[in-house]
């Protein structure tokens, strides 16, 4: 493979490191979207959650959530406690293993999550309504081909 030019690599640096940026700030917007005291942080938790829910399972043990964040587990229980206290989550028992508890979005939880995710595709499909769709076809592929190699 030929070596890229060092402008390219900086350029792309610099993009991935802007748009990490701006997630970043992204972020804390979207936890006071779901609950004005929730910050970055709950946000990630709360996602995990969500996602490992939806499909219709009862709940996600809270080493999964860890893992899946690359986070270890005692910062994650402190951010679990702190979503409790909201009460944007819930631990059930697991109906696999009656000693083990599982995490799942509380009703507030869920519509709040829910309310936000609505909003935030919104304005994300109105900023790339504007692309063409080779362009965001393209971004797509490329963006999966980044993940794919950062995995």
């Amino acid at each position: 493979m030929a070596e890229r030019p060092t402008e390219l690599l900086a350029a792309v640096e610099h993009e991935l490191s802007t748009l990490f940026r701006r997630a970043r700030s992204s972020q804390m917007l979207l936890a006071r979207r779901v609950h004005p005291e929730m910050d970055a942080a709950g946000y990630a938790l709360i996602s995990q959650i969500e996602l490992g829910t939806s499909s219709g399972g009862p709940g996600v043990r809270a080493s999964d959530v860890a893992q899946a964040l690359g986070l270890d587990k005692s910062t994650v229980s402190r951010g679990l406690t702190h979503l409790e206290s909201l009460g944007l989550i819930e631990r059930v028992e697991d109906p696999d293993d009656g000693r083990a508890r599982l995490l799942r979005l509380t009703s507030t939880g869920a519509a709040g999550f829910n309310a936000m995710r609505i909003q935030r595709q919104t304005e994300f499909r109105a900023i790339l309504a504007r692309w063409d769709t080779p362009d965001l076809a393209a971004l797509a592929n490329l963006l999966a081909r980044l993940n794919s190699d950062l995995s």
